[in-house]
């Protein structure tokens, strides 16, 4: 794919997720996430691998699903209200629009294809799909929330928290740890709804600057599974070292970044009495940080056997981005500043 193709998909990538949170018609927002479905295949299927065209299969076909869905629901309700708005739903259609959303995000029980098609994807279309894509489904839920029971929201988050955490012990692969950690901080996410939304777009600003830089890490030193992390402390020393305080974060470790909406989310969860909910939380992030900890326990402190039989993989000079230094140092360094991140 030349560079104009790809950044007309890019521009129409954009383009349909801001038509999307910015609509407040159901139609608008149907087109702007069909146009985002379309603009999301060829990302996929560039490679022209069978595993890449596998992946561009299952995710349309999830995606059709959820909007066809999405249309549904929005259709019944202005049959019943005469109105398209978004913010005007019944209850009942709002259920079925919200499962909708759930299975676009990939959260539990709808979460089997995201896995699979983070997989098939190359590190850096899974990073948007595990980024940008959240965005558009995230700002329809926002509208809708206050119209859905609250039960859902915790339920569904507290079971994508517990299914991440211990799905992803058993993973090798980088992509697919990467997914159910997207899952498991989907979960804390979509717990928040109800309760606080300036909170819950703290958590998903500070979710996409962890889960990018993480990504941009693991293209640029080219690791798909934990075999090859072994590997990268002896080619790229900074960089492992960056990539264990990343994994850190992510598992949600004081003093990093990644502990700010954890705690701002149990202390909120706490105020509202919900005891059990917030102790279950923090309870189930720690299989999480258990399969962060392999993954730095592997890059930093376990190096291959030093002799003339060794098989080493065959590594070309690192081009990284220029936008990962200032990830990398989001990641690391943002906990001091919370008072004033929640003030803005």
């Amino acid at each position: 794919m030349n560079t104009l193709t790809m950044t007309f998909m890019l521009t129409s990538l954009s383009t349909s997720t801001i038509l999307t949170y910015r609509s407040y018609h159901w139609l608008i927002a149907w087109v702007g996430l069909e146009l985002n479905t379309l603009s999301m295949l060829p990302i996929i299927i560039k490679p022209q691998h069978p595993r890449a065209t596998e992946a561009a299969t299952k995710y349309f076909l999830t995606q059709a699903t959820a909007a066809a869905l999405v249309l549904l629901s929005s259709t019944m309700n202005a049959w019943e209200t005469g109105q398209w708005s978004i913010i005007n739903m019944t209850p009942t259609r709002t259920i079925i629009m919200t499962l909708a959303i759930f299975l676009k995000l990939g959260l539990v029980p709808t979460h089997f294809w995201y896995p699979e098609v983070l997989q098939g994807s190359t590190m850096y279309t899974a990073m948007i799909i595990s980024t940008w894509q959240k965005i558009a489904p995230l700002s329809l839920l926002y509208l809708t929330s206050m119209n859905c029971p609250t039960e859902i929201f915790l339920i569904v988050g507290i079971t994508s928290t517990i299914i991440a955490g211990m799905v992803g012990l058993n993973m090798t692969q980088t992509r697919k740890i990467m997914a159910f950690s997207s899952i498991g901080h989907m979960g804390w996410l979509i717990t928040m709804i109800p309760f606080n939304l300036n909170l819950t777009t703290f958590t998903l600003m500070m979710y996409i600057t962890l889960t990018s830089s993480m990504f941009s890490m693991l293209a640029t030193m080219t690791t798909p599974t934990l075999k090859d992390m072994g590997q990268t402390h002896l080619c790229f020393p900074m960089m492992t070292t960056m990539m264990m305080l990343t994994l850190m974060s992510l598992g949600g470790l004081p003093p990093l970044s990644g502990f700010m909406p954890k705690l701002l989310i149990l202390k909120t969860l706490t105020d509202m009495k919900l005891m059990i909910l917030s102790t279950s939380l923090a309870l189930t992030s720690l299989p999480s940080l258990y399969f962060y900890l392999r993954m730095s326990y592997i890059t930093m402190m376990t190096s291959p056997p030093k002799t003339t039989t060794t098989q080493y993989k065959w590594r070309l000079k690192p081009r990284p981005n220029m936008i990962m230094s200032p990830l990398i140092t989001m990641t690391i360094i943002l906990l001091p500043m919370t008072p004033l991140l929640m003030c803005t």
